[in-house]
């Protein structure tokens, strides 16, 4: 007869709006063991499974500490109630918590303060704002339903009180189950039954399991978009008439840190459930779409997630997607986990018109056919294939082409989007990915005079090789990173450069004017070099990696999403944390096309 050996919890922590699916082992009746679901549809041998989820609720009252969210809280910031603070974020573990919290829970009270504006209505922040009524912001409204992700909610039985003075809600009916913002504070249990398909009734005692108490999601600390003239964007942010500019358009770039390198190993200081993709897809998806910007560029997205999460997600929120694999002769595993580069842009702004793919693989081929000798190129191959790609993408813009020289003129934008190899000690790998990277993107500019966007996790600091080239067009002879050109695929010296009026996005902040505010911002700054002092933030690496470049002759950047500050990261020890999902940080920038200097 069919039985069950074992069930158990992907996590020990379940929390709202991330599924839980138990993992249950089966025996079959030839005792062949099995973790295949046995549905009413296909009953094994007269024999069916039945699951059922039960929310426990006890008399007492729970608050969940928003510093340690699997500790129950034992105070509260009257500070946050008053200022109208969302009550999640006034709960504290201890009076320890509190105190060593309050550098940071302080700025809620001053971001408070300081978004009432003279007519006495709270402004809104980019980032964070789910419960909108716009159109594009519907995400989590439904997450205290109960019915999120749980099938049709269907009229359960009333609640079964036990002895213990605990009550028992049924709360669903599937195998996988989304906690809701109703189950905060209680523990849920999952119940598995053997069910003869005839009489309906179960056969023998069912194997039940218990959750620790449910958590609400961590919420990030807002991220506001700053004005490069110094003026805060907030204001001008509207769900339904986008920016106040209907010229003006968004580019996010963002690492987002797949999921088969995310591991308790590298990430140690990470809390496991935080590091689970079930709760890692949904804050990444609820920081994406709270951008909202108007093409979005991924890297680190996993072949799996982007056909089974990410386009079909982003496709509810109006996005049209694009994908790149990496190749995959370097890699051995599973082919549906290889990650890539992914493209996504709102239907409503732009339309495709084109797709290029880079696979450097390819390039190397033809590189070492034509420059290496027989006898190396074995050795050649091996160091220059690595497996990375570059998704190019041209875009038709459906906005108004206002500042553009011929205002009858199709506005379109060229958008590459990369990832370049992470191997430290491959520095001429790294920069002739990006020369070659921008030989072609070169092509495409003379081809049809059109502005760029250059996106991507580049592995590369500023001052770099690879930087140089991108930010000044040129690598100096004596560049200490020329010095490692076992191939000889970097000389002459020349040869690298392009002629793509390239910038980078975020130096802009450099060029702000004096205002209230403007310091901070500064000081998330690198002065020597013009880029933020990190993008990737890790126990074992702190610096700038990822970068928006844009062609300065045909853009001009209007707005920054504002950088993170370290201290604040450093509370959770570093990236990622139950608050930011990857351990990098997402790059965005706002840009407005100008008339165009005739070439």
């Amino acid at each position: 007869m069919l039985s069950v050996l074992r069930v158990h919890l992907p996590s020990d922590i379940p929390i709202v709006g991330c599924e839980l699916t138990p993992y249950v082992l089966l025996r079959r009746p030839d005792k062949s063991v099995t973790h295949e679901d046995i549905s009413e549809s296909t009953p094994l041998d007269g024999h069916f499974l039945r699951y059922k989820w039960y929310r426990i609720q006890s008399e007492r009252k729970v608050a969940i500490c928003s510093v340690h969210p699997s500790e129950i809280a034992t105070l509260q910031c009257l500070g946050c109630v008053k200022a109208k603070i969302p009550i999640a974020k006034s709960y504290h573990c201890s009076p320890k918590c509190f105190s060593d919290a309050w550098q940071h829970h302080r700025v809620l009270h001053e971001r408070a303060a300081s978004a009432v504006n003279e007519n006495g209505a709270e402004e809104e922040e980019l980032f964070g704002r789910f419960n909108s009524t716009g159109p594009h912001t519907n995400f989590s409204s439904s997450q205290s339903s109960s019915s999120l992700a749980n099938g049709a909610a269907p009229v359960y039985p009333a609640p079964v009180t036990q002895r213990s003075g605990e009550t028992w809600f049924e709360v669903g009916r599937f195998k996988t189950y989304t906690p809701t913002a109703d189950d905060i504070g209680h523990v849920l249990k999952f119940e598995c039954l053997v069910v003869d398909a005839e009489t309906k009734l179960p056969v023998g005692h069912g194997n039940t399991i218990l959750t620790s108490r449910v958590i609400p999601a961590p919420c990030p600390t807002p991220r506001r978009l700053i004005s490069v003239s110094g003026v805060d964007m907030i204001g001008q942010l509207d769900a339904d008439s986008r920016m106040s500019s209907v010229g003006n358009f968004t580019v996010l770039s963002y690492n987002i840190l797949s999921d088969v390198y995310a591991t308790s190993e590298s990430y140690s200081y990470c809390p496991p459930w935080a590091l689970s993709w079930p709760y890692r897809k949904q804050n990444l998806l609820r920081e994406i779409v709270g951008y909202r910007a108007d093409i979005v560029c991924l890297q680190e997205v996993q072949s799996d997630h982007f056909d089974e999460f990410f386009s079909p997600e982003l496709d509810k929120h109006g996005y049209q997607a694009l994908f790149k694999r990496k190749t995959a002769e370097v890699f051995s595993g599973n082919i549906h986990i290889i990650d890539g580069c992914a493209t996504f842009f709102r239907r409503d702004r732009f339309s495709h018109v084109k797709k290029y793919e880079v696979e450097f693989n390819k390039a190397a081929q033809s590189l070492t056919d034509a420059l290496v000798p027989i006898a190396q190129k074995k050795t050649a191959l091996g160091r220059l294939v690595k497996d990375n790609v570059a998704l190019i993408v041209v875009l038709e813009a459906k906005f108004s082409n206002q500042g553009i020289d011929n205002p009858g003129k199709r506005q379109l934008v060229c958008v590459a989007n990369t990832h370049v190899n992470v191997h430290p000690d491959l520095k001429d790998v790294k920069l002739w990915q990006v020369h070659t990277l921008l030989k072609g993107l070169e092509k495409i500019a003379a081809s049809a005079d059109i502005p760029m966007l250059v996106c991507g996790d580049f592995n590369a600091v500023p001052g770099s090789a690879p930087h140089a080239l991108l930010a000044r067009g040129k690598v100096e002879p004596m560049h200490p990173d020329l010095a490692a050109d076992p191939l000889g695929i970097l000389r002459p010296a020349s040869k690298l450069m392009h002629q793509l009026p390239l910038v980078s996005a975020y130096s802009s902040f450099a060029r702000m004017g004096v205002g209230l505010g403007l310091e901070q911002h500064r000081r998330r700054m690198d002065a020597t070099t013009n880029e933020p002092l990190f993008t990737s933030c890790t126990r074992d690496f702190t610096g700038t990696l990822d970068y928006i470049f844009y062609s300065a002759d045909s853009l001009t950047v209007e707005s920054l999403l504002e950088l993170l500050d370290e201290d604040s990261l450093r509370k959770d020890t570093a990236l990622p944390s139950p608050e930011w999902s990857s351990d990098h940080i997402a790059l965005l920038a706002e840009f407005r096309c100008k008339t165009r200097t005739r070439r």
